[in-house]
């Protein structure tokens, strides 16, 4: 089992509000270049979404449950198929996205029992849960050629040192998409 995270960045690190729906100064940084930049499976999952479960905080499967099935694209079909596990304090009824679930009891318990690989899409303050528990094995990152100055950043400051490798990097358009990993101990 591996924890993959999904984010969309700006050169500055910044994570928050990309597709500009919290309504923040600088937000929806992540369409200015086009839907183009962001559509299809940009984060190569692949048969990651087949096989493994999704993790979503409660916003961001709020906004996925609203996007999602209304798409009849091809990885919207993996997206809509896949399974989720919703972490949420007080979401109750997930039953407007397909193969949702709320999470059971304490969210870092339930992903060390997890078998399948768990991919991470958003959801910062899950993301942060789970860093602060050395659980994250790859960061998967599309970086936008944007500098927003203000904002939420995936590594905030004051936090530990990180050490990771990059285990692939390549040119998509725009943005550059990179897959991060544990280094070797």
């Amino acid at each position: 089992m591996s924890v993959i995270v999904i984010q969309f960045t700006t050169l500055d690190g910044i994570v928050s509000d990309p597709d500009g729906s919290e309504g923040t100064p600088n937000g929806g940084w992540m369409f200015r270049y086009g839907r183009e930049a962001i559509g299809g499976d940009k984060f190569r999952l692949g048969s990651t979404l087949d096989d493994g479960v999704m993790l979503l905080g409660r916003r961001t499967w709020e906004a996925f449950s609203q996007l999602w099935p209304g798409r009849d694209d091809p990885f919207a079909a993996r997206m809509n198929a896949g399974r989720k596990l919703v972490a949420s304090r007080t979401l109750t009824d997930v039953s407007a996205w397909s193969h949702s679930s709320v999470l059971d009891g304490d969210l870092v318990d339930a992903v060390k029992r997890e078998e399948r690989d768990v991919i991470v899409i958003g959801s910062l303050s899950v993301v942060r849960t789970l860093m602060a528990e050395d659980l994250v094995d790859e960061y998967r990152l599309i970086t936008f050629p944007t500098v927003v100055g203000t904002g939420e950043r995936l590594f905030p400051a004051g936090g530990p040192p990180v050490h990771l490798e990059c285990l692939a990097a390549e040119e998509a358009g725009h943005t550059v998409f990179a897959r991060y990993g544990r280094t070797a101990s």
